[in-house]
């Protein structure tokens, strides 16, 4: 079977969040499998580990509504670069300091452009098209439009999968002209958005296989409160929508492995976990009160992160003498408002604007709690890890959380973490204590530890069901065009 993937991030080439990790492993395991796959990314000034790439010498000419575009096709193995000096050679990916690029859209329709017209042009048959997220979700239609009766796509299906509902690719419609897309296209049951052009509901409509991260959050965005005004198109869509978790790369994060953490460990031999916490406590220059928990959050600084519950809760939890540790970036707001409380409990709180690889690995190791209590989460992989290293999440039941963490039940003794339902301060705040007060049973928590650990979140099983969906998909169109 002959793949290829889509994206504008994949580690370890290029990365602004998540997504570019999620590609970046899955392509991996693609290729350990019987299957060949190609990787496509925009070819971005500030490529990390450029060694290998080469220049193929393949040029072509793109037009984009009344302007054309040259592009050139760099490689290195497997992984295509598109590279166009007059769009990708910036700063940053999507933007620079002053805040996202004024013509994203087109950067990111010519991107789907030039890998359709590439593969096209040089006579190669995929079998499917694996897009991500908004950015490539124009393929299936510039399909249709120019491609329909292309050799090279006559068997070809697209799989679209979306890490992330919240962000659709919202833009003016005056720029149909400029990406191509005939007028007749731009119809409340085509692509047009309450007067704009949706690049996520272009792939929602034309994709073979609809994918998301978790199960959950499959059945979610049909749903008002996540669907983000997408749940009526994605409702007529459920027979070919798809929930397959994210995986972990545990060659990465492990804490029988892991060289960046203070002392390595097990979950039969847990010994290690509380010299990580005692160091981390010393290099943050925490004061700790034996018996009390070491809490923990590592992520973005905002809204879907649930931001806000933390900050309203974070003098409680410091005023019962738990010391806190918190890594992340984000709102300038939500910044701010930390920096605050640092200031009047410098002691106990541990704050680090910004992103910190080495930190991020040793608080995992450390800590004993890690708050996740989220708006919304499609997948999540800091409840992934965390369970991975023993450190227990209090998170909110929805999306990826509610299909890897299972809720502590004190009759049964089981469970790998702590869920509340409704986004609110006190039902979080209590499900905190429910967390502080099982703590203090040490063989009860050592239990739970050692259950979160055992949990499997490998790659394997979750590419295994990519293969499956593609073989559908691939099933589906046989079927129709027999």
């Amino acid at each position: 079977m002959k793949i290829v993937l889509v994206s504008v991030e994949a580690v370890p080439y290029c990365k602004v969040g998540g997504l570019a990790d999620v590609v970046g492993a899955l392509f991996e395991e693609l290729s350990l499998r019987k299957t060949e796959v190609i990787l496509t990314l925009p070819y971005y000034r500030k490529i990390i580990k450029p060694e290998g790439i080469y220049d193929t010498g393949i040029r072509f000419n793109l037009r984009m509504g009344n302007v054309s575009y040259d592009f050139s096709v760099f490689k290195k193995e497997n992984v295509y670069f598109f590279a166009s000096e007059k769009l990708f050679d910036r700063e940053g990916i999507y933007g620079d300091r002053e805040g996202y690029y004024e013509d994203n859209a087109l950067r990111f329709a010519f991107f789907s452009r030039a890998v359709l017209e590439y593969f096209n042009k040089t006579g190669y048959q995929p079998d499917v098209f694996h897009l991500h997220d908004w950015q490539t979700s124009l393929i299936p239609l510039y399909i249709e439009i120019y491609y329909k009766d292309s050799p090279s796509y006559k068997k070809t299906v697209t799989v679209l999968t979306i890490h992330n509902a919240g962000y659709q690719g919202i833009f003016p419609s005056y720029l149909l002209k400029d990406l191509g897309i005939p007028e007749g296209l731009f119809t409340p049951e085509g692509i047009e958005f309450y007067g704009n052009i949706n690049f996520l509901k272009a792939g929602i409509l034309y994709s073979d296989i609809i994918t998301t991260v978790s199960r959950r959050y499959a059945e979610e965005i049909t749903t008002p409160e996540y669907g983000g005004g997408l749940e009526g198109v994605l409702k007529r869509r459920t027979n070919d929508l798809y929930g397959i978790l994210n995986g972990i790369d545990y060659s990465k994060w492990s804490p029988e492995n892991d060289p960046l953490i203070y002392s390595k460990y097990s979950y039969d031999n847990l010994r290690g976990k509380a010299l990580c916490k005692y160091q981390l406590l010393k290099e943050c220059s925490l004061e700790y009160e034996k018996g009390k928990p070491l809490v923990a959050y590592i992520g973005r600084l905002d809204a879907q992160k649930g931001i806000e519950l933390i900050i309203a809760v974070l003098k409680k939890i410091l005023d019962y003498g738990v010391p806190l540790v918190i890594l992340g970036e984000g709102n300038p707001y939500d910044e701010d408002s930390l920096m605050k409380i640092k200031r009047s409990r410098d002691k106990r709180l541990f704050l680090n604007i910004g992103f910190n690889d080495t930190l991020a690995h040793r608080i995992y190791a450390g800590a004993d709690i890690i708050m996740m209590p989220s708006r919304y989460e499609p997948c999540g992989l800091v409840q992934m890890i965390s369970l991975r290293y023993g450190t227990i999440p209090v998170a909110r039941n929805t999306g990826g959380l509610s299909d890897t963490i299972l809720d502590y039940n004190p009759f049964t003794g089981k469970g790998t973490g702590f869920l509340f339902e409704e986004y609110t301060t006190g039902a979080f705040l209590e499900s905190l204590k429910r967390a502080f007060t099982v703590y203090m049973n040490r063989g009860r928590w050592r239990k739970i530890m050692r259950a979160a650990m055992q949990m499997d979140f490998s790659w394997s099983s979750s590419v295994s069901e990519y293969i499956r969906i593609y073989k559908k998909a691939k099933d589906k169109k046989n079927e129709h065009s027999s």
